[in-house]
């Protein structure tokens, strides 16, 4: 396994991993060719230090699975930093061979070494092999999160 920052030249692989369940199917527009919001995404998260989207390959460079590390700096715990992680997809045809838990042991390991003092995530009510993948991980539901879309 293989773990880099994304190129512009993944993106169609990663919106087709995102795409690639119940939930991302309504979210995602994963046609050909893709809308330019995505490549446009892409550029500003690329841009943005605070900003990591991630890829893990395996050993003949095909894309297994995404996600995106940000970091995010406040006053609170003494002017600390956290890391967030968000959009972590597996392919399909590589879940449940443990490719997620190497990929988040390299995350977590990622945002200590950029400085981060703690890892959170969010993960929607509707996915709960998801929540308690991430409590295996040592993950704990602390906080109650709540979101307004507009």
């Amino acid at each position: 396994m293989h773990f880099r920052k994304a190129t512009r030249d993944d993106i169609p692989q990663i919106v087709a991993m995102l795409a690639d369940d119940p939930l991302g199917s309504t979210r995602e527009a994963l046609r050909e060719p893709l809308p330019d919001a995505y490549y446009k995404s892409f550029e500003q998260i690329n841009r943005d230090l605070n900003q990591e989207l991630i890829v893990v390959e395996n050993n003949e460079g095909f894309l297994m699975g995404t996600l995106q590390l940000s970091y995010l700096h406040y006053l609170t715990y003494r002017g600390g930093m956290r890391a967030q992680i968000e959009a972590v997809r597996i392919r399909r045809a590589d879940r449940g061979k443990g490719y997620g838990t190497a990929f988040f042991e390299w995350a977590i390991a990622r945002a200590k070494e950029k400085g981060a003092h703690m890892i959170q995530l969010t993960t929607d009510k509707q996915r709960p092999e998801a929540k308690q993948f991430y409590e295996q991980l040592g993950f704990i539901a602390s906080h109650e999160g709540m979101k307004l879309h507009f």
